[in-house]
């Protein structure tokens, strides 16, 4: 074992590999911090380029660029709100708002410190491990996938806010999103109302950049603050308070680089939870929970420092059994065959030494991307001191072609604009969005594990007779009653503070009709279909969903009698929400979308920036155009000319 981990660590120092390893991670590195592509674009992208290089430098060239998309995302995750990819999902909710206390540094500081030891981390107990790996991984069939599944939305749905009702009905609506199309196991499309672009289902980029993204933007945009709600001071925000953060919870990053390792290894299941459970287990051992969601610094730590060591795990499942557990794995497996080497035991055995190798490429790509985001990070953290007004359409550039790039299709702009509007009442009204949009991600896989385990253990006897699933159901069961029973109201002084904690009735009850509305219309739908493994997933979800959803809506009613809320309650509710103001934003992306499929994506976003900066923000005409014209030409630059994206130009 030994010798396999030398002959792997000679293998990734040796030239020219070290020197496409850097390239990978300069590379790496660019995609990362753009919301929307992520590391599978920039495998796909650059898997050609490799057809020439030998096997260890290929591998050094795409796992340089793979291993440290997840580090680079924490970004736009931390600055904007916004999930630069799946990965980055839960640093959102304690990340954006360490920014938003004038903290941004404090939390690069964890965050890239914690990707460079979870790498690490994630390496050593993978080595340590491989012996046991192949049972281990073969213990999981599709009713443990399923379970895992539930788990991970159960724990999300109930560390989302102060209503355990809305947390779960909200995974609820989730899941139901992803039933649209095709059903997987008959082939009947689902809930398209008539509309083709629905049929292919609901692609997750499109949803994840309107629910977190343009809600943030809006912020910006009406209120006219910078990121930060306090002003800068020097010394004050400072890396090394990250650092110092890191050592004092250093427990914390080693159970969480545990489970980023051994979460990682599930086959298509890790990349999307692992996160997830480990910010459920940093809030779930923690003694004082009062701060999560509102800035606390092991709400970064857990998570970052867990789905940088899942990449080193995420490797076994792939080259060992020729199972990729995502599209990011599946090209490396692509890549791996093109290369000579075949997937299997021998990976483990007389392959061990490429194995290692590949490890090392890892690791050294997390530490070398740590180092290099700690020298950035002090002029990106400015960013959070910018006036708002012009970070805004800067970042609604990326959005809207992060939002494009999935398909190239204009329903990705109308769908994003739409989850845009759905993600601010959800914000305004205390409905928490992280178990949406982990439900969108999980939904396909586990609707197909649902309808395997009814299929070959019959309907609920597997999970007794089955060890694991028994030991994940009984998990679920605590993890919900312990929920129930300590769940206690939030502090006074901060009663409105983090994601699903809003108290503004005047949103949070007309959504709540109208989400029971939409489940109560879709339950006689989802029941017509003839067949039973089109129609059993969607009715599971909103024989769920309809009930818990009356019970959060019916609260909010009592809330709202109790109170006595009334005509002026409600006006001074819509202005603390800036409602006009955010309507009239949302109008302005709804003009640019219409001008994308009349004038093309360069001279539509371009006015876009342009007439923003002027008629919103009523900069100088000479800033305003200056900023436009950059705009455009990063977009025709960028996007058509380096990542070679479809663009529409009716121009020709």
């Amino acid at each position: 074992m030994l010798d396999a981990v030398i002959q792997g660590l000679s293998l990734a120092f040796s030239f020219p590999a070290l020197w496409f390893l850097f390239l990978g991670i300069f590379i790496g590195l660019w995609i990362g911090v753009i919301p929307g592509l992520g590391g599978a674009v920039a495998l796909a992208l650059m898997l050609p380029f490799t057809f020439s290089m030998d096997m260890i430098s290929a591998f050094s060239f795409l796992l340089g660029m793979y291993a440290i998309t997840s580090t680079a995302d924490s970004i736009p995750a931390i600055l904007f709100g916004i999930p630069g990819t799946v990965a980055s999902q839960a640093t959102i909710l304690d990340g954006h708002p360490l920014a938003k206390n004038g903290e941004a540094s404090r939390a690069f500081g964890a965050a890239y410190a914690v990707s460079g030891i979870g790498g690490v981390l994630g390496a050593i107990f993978l080595a340590l491990s491989l012996p046991i790996i192949q049972p281990f991984i073969l213990a999981f069939g599709v009713p443990e996938f399923f379970l895992l599944s539930v788990l991970g939305l159960t724990m999300v749905g109930i560390l989302s806010g102060k209503s355990l009702a809305k947390g779960i009905a909200m995974a609820c609506f989730g899941l139901l999103l992803t039933t649209i199309g095709y059903s997987n196991a008959t082939g009947i499309p689902r809930f398209y109302f008539g509309v083709n672009y629905l049929l292919d289902g609901i692609p997750i980029i499109p949803v994840m950049l309107g629910l977190f993204a343009i809600p943030e933007l809006m912020e910006l945009a009406t209120s006219n603050t910078s990121i930060s709600k306090k002003s800068y001071e020097k010394g004050n925000d400072s890396l090394l308070n990250g650092l110092k953060d890191v050592v004092q919870h250093r427990w914390l990053v080693f159970r969480s680089a545990l489970i980023g390792t051994y979460v990682g290894m599930l086959p298509g299941l890790g990349a999307a939870i692992v996160d997830w459970i480990a910010y459920g287990h940093a809030v779930q051992s923690a003694k004082d929970k009062t701060m999560f969601g509102r800035g606390d610094i092991r709400g970064v730590i857990a998570p970052e420092c867990a789905n940088n060591a899942h990449k080193s795990g995420a490797l076994i499942p792939t080259v060992a059994f020729g199972i990729p557990g995502s599209v990011g794995t599946a090209i490396l497996l692509g890549a791996l065959i093109m290369k000579g080497l075949r997937p299997g035991p021998d990976m483990l055995t007389t392959q061990l030494p490429a194995t290692f190798s590949m490890i090392w490429s890892i690791v050294i790509a997390n530490v070398i991307a740590a180092i290099a985001l700690f020298f950035f990070s002090k002029k990106i953290q400015k960013i959070a001191y910018l006036p708002g007004h012009t970070v805004v359409p800067g970042v609604m550039v990326v959005l809207l072609m992060g939002a494009w790039i999935g398909t190239n299709s204009m329903g990705d702009l109308w769908l994003c604009l739409i989850m845009g509007l759905i993600g601010y009442l959800m914000k305004q009204g205390g409905w928490p969005r992280p178990p949406l949009i982990l439900a969108v991600v999980l939904g396909p896989l586990m609707e197909d594990n649902f309808q395997l385990t009814n299929q070959i253990y019959g309907p609920y006897a597997w999970i007794f007779e089955r060890p694991v699933s028994a030991f994940i159901f009984a998990l679920i069961a605590l993890i919900i009653f312990f929920s129930l029973v300590k769940r206690k109201p939030h502090a006074a002084e901060h009663p409105d503070a983090g994601e699903g904690n809003a108290n503004n009735l005047a949103m949070s009850i007309p959504f709540g009709l109208l989400a029971l509305t939409l489940f109560l219309v879709l339950l006689p739908q989802a029941l017509s279909y003839e067949r039973f493994a089109t129609k059993a997933f969607p009715v599971a979800i909103l024989i769920v969903a309809i009930p818990l959803t009356l019970i959060a809506f019916i609260t909010e009613i009592k809330v709202a009698i109790e109170t006595k809320y009334d005509a002026h309650n409600i006006k001074n509710a819509l202005l603390d929400a800036y409602f006009y103001k955010s309507f009239t934003f949302l109008f302005y992306i709804l003009l640019t979308i219409l001008g994308v499929l009349l004038l093309g994506h360069v001279l539509a976003i371009s006015l876009f920036v342009l007439i923003y900066l002027k008629v919103w923000a009523k900069y100088k005409t000479q800033f305003s155009i200056i900023y436009s014209v950059i705009a455009g030409l990063f977009i025709y630059s960028f996007y058509d000319r380096v990542m070679n994206v479809l663009l529409i130009n009716p121009f020709g």
